[in-house]
């Protein structure tokens, strides 16, 4: 074991140093508005060369920097959450595996490394979801890949589409592509891809499920990584989306699933579900940010929220491992009298998720929602689905709050919670001062010349006004739920339809997995094993082997045959004359 934890350490200091490199190279490149665009000759045959692209300019090295911080300390926090565990060298390497397809997808401006890196995620991540191997994890592992698989075929036809452009560096063809109406589908093809990697509806269902894999690895998952990856992609062809008109169909997709998501969570009890449905929540608002072309902004909000839902999962994760694998928030309560450390930079968190004044959130969701009422895109509909789906998320976030810090302990009578893993609390604590300054510092990087935004004071008030209802809201279901408990089986129905997804994963489940597969079984029976193996397969060995057994005969030299021959010709002979 003691191997494995110089391991651990080994690689937290070399991304934590690739880390601060970037992060000094990407301001580097922001504050002298310049970029590198690096062509590497891996083979050249002839006339025909494959070369590796690489793409460095700000975005993708502040990208490169957070990903790295986050990857360190959450390979740091496993040193001692998977302490226990027999493959621990395993895990480090999918971990590692699964940072570098991202470093791949964030660094290529072309489609083939690109699809590299986004396959690569998919992989790495099925075996991250399965690494408890139980049939539960099998189930989240396979909705999770299969859902996945939509996204790396789409991205194959939009290959398959740029071949008539000579090259796939989608860089230099952006500008083509927005003012030709058939090129336009390698747009709609990849928003389609970066639905299905940042689970917009209808492929909502398997970020939930990929709760089944260990909480270091969602702690990575769902902050800087695999469901952000789609985001990302959008974000490069973010020149492309402005004129599509899928980008609307975007813009209310990505609003429904914030909407459905925020709903969820507020019906939910699993801790770390709650948190899933958060960045699915997240992700809604980052789709539609792009959707309304406010490009920066919503890599504003992709980099604050990598920060605190990072810290979120790795304290869902503490108080997990003391609660002896208890993920139930109802078992839990009076947290912060055994666990002050690890509560405070759980709420600090959530704090900062329900957009807390000059916490990391406040600076991106802020701004946000005071730029949907200048977009012209934006109808009554849109602005109120905005508005309550952030009131939801303060509305779930003071509800896990209650649960966890101010309800009674529900569990066992005899307990012993403590802080006293130093190493997971030093993981934490290095993101808790990113959550706390790191909004400020990117928003004066970011934005050097910060947006003046006059509103009338009613909607200058709405996103203060719209928190405060959802945190008093969340309180007082979370308060009363024990005196509602005989009126909400009146309304079973309801609460299972919201508490669900709207039934969205039966639905995927079965569309996606069931069905499908099943299809694909009767298509093998009937035509692999039967009409094709019958007059394909079977009839091509059997006439072989009629042709063989003849040339054998024939090599064999048998007098018969000779005979049988000279018989013939002199028959065909005697003919031929008369």
């Amino acid at each position: 074991m003691v191997i494995n934890l110089s391991i651990c350490v080994i690689y937290y200091l070399f991304l934590f140093l690739f880390s601060v490199i970037m992060f000094l190279k990407g301001s580097y490149c922001l504050m002298n508005e310049m970029s590198y665009f690096y062509e590497l000759e891996l083979m050249s045959v002839n006339s025909s060369m494959i070369v590796m692209t690489i793409l460095i300019d700000w975005m993708s090295c502040f990208f490169l920097s957070f990903v790295s911080l986050i990857s360190c300390l959450v390979i740091l926090y496993s040193k001692e959450y998977m302490n226990n565990d027999k493959n621990m060298n395993r895990f480090i390497m999918l971990i590692l595996m699964f940072v570098f397809s991202m470093f791949l997808l964030i660094i290529s401006p072309n489609l083939i490394s690109i699809l590299l890196g986004w396959d690569g995620l998919g992989l790495v991540s099925y075996c991250l979801v399965i690494y408890y191997q139980n049939i539960k994890s099998f189930n989240a592992g396979m909705l999770t890949f299969l859902s996945n698989r939509i996204g790396d075929v789409l991205i194959l036809l939009s290959i398959a589409w740029m071949l008539n452009f000579g090259s796939w560096n989608y860089i230099f063809y952006l500008d083509i592509m927005k003012n030709d109406f058939y090129l336009k589908i390698i747009g709609s093809m990849l928003i389609l891809a970066a639905m299905t990697k940042s689970a917009q509806i209808p492929f909502s269902a398997w970020l939930p499920a990929a709760m089944a894999a260990p909480t270091p690895v969602s702690a990575l998952v769902h902050s800087s990584t695999l469901v952000t990856a789609g985001v990302y992609l959008l974000i490069r062809f973010n020149n492309l989306l402005m004129h599509l008109f899928s980008s609307k169909i975007l813009l209310l997709i990505s609003m429904l699933t914030m909407f459905m998501a925020g709903l969820g969570a507020n019906f939910e009890f699993d801790l770390k579900k709650i948190i899933a449905l958060s960045t699915l929540s997240q992700l809604g608002l980052m789709m539609s940010t792009l959707a309304m072309s406010l490009t920066y902004l919503a890599f504003f909000h992709l980099l604050t929220h990598a920060l605190f839902k990072a810290l979120l999962f790795m304290c869902a994760g503490m108080i997990i491992h003391n609660m002896k694998n208890f993920q139930d928030i109802r078992y839990m309560g009076s947290l912060i009298l055994q666990m002050p450390m690890t509560i405070m930079n759980f709420n600090i968190a959530n704090l900062a998720l329900c957009g807390m004044p000059f916490l990391s959130g406040f600076y991106s969701k802020d701004l946000i929602l005071e730029m949907v009422v200048f977009n012209n895109s934006i109808n009554i509909l849109s602005y109120f689905l905005f508005y309550f789906s952030t009131g939801l998320t303060v509305c779930y976030s003071f509800r896990l709050i209650y649960y966890t810090l101010y309800s009674n302990f529900n569990s066992w009578t005899y307990h012993y919670l403590n802080d006293n893993s130093i190493t997971m609390i030093f993981s934490m604590m290095g993101l808790l001062i990113m959550t706390i300054i790191g909004g400020c510092i990117l928003s004066w990087m970011i934005f050097p010349i910060p947006y003046f935004i006059i509103l009338p004071l009613y909607l200058k008030l709405m996103t203060l006004m719209v928190c405060v209802l959802g945190g008093i809201m969340g309180t007082i279901l979370s308060k009363w739920m024990i005196f509602l408990k005989s009126k909400i089986m009146k309304f079973k129905f309801s609460v299972m339809f919201f508490g669900s997804m709207w039934f969205l994963p039966f639905i995927v489940t079965v569309n996606i997995t069931k069905y499908p597969l099943f299809m694909s079984e009767m298509y093998t029976k009937s035509s692999d094993y039967g009409w094709l193996e019958t007059f394909m397969v079977k009839n091509l060995f059997y006439s072989f082997l009629h042709i063989s057994s003849f040339l054998q005969v024939l090599m064999k030299n048998n007098l018969k045959f000779y005979f049988m021959v000279f018989f013939s010709w002199l028959i065909f002979y005697f003919f031929m004359m008369f």
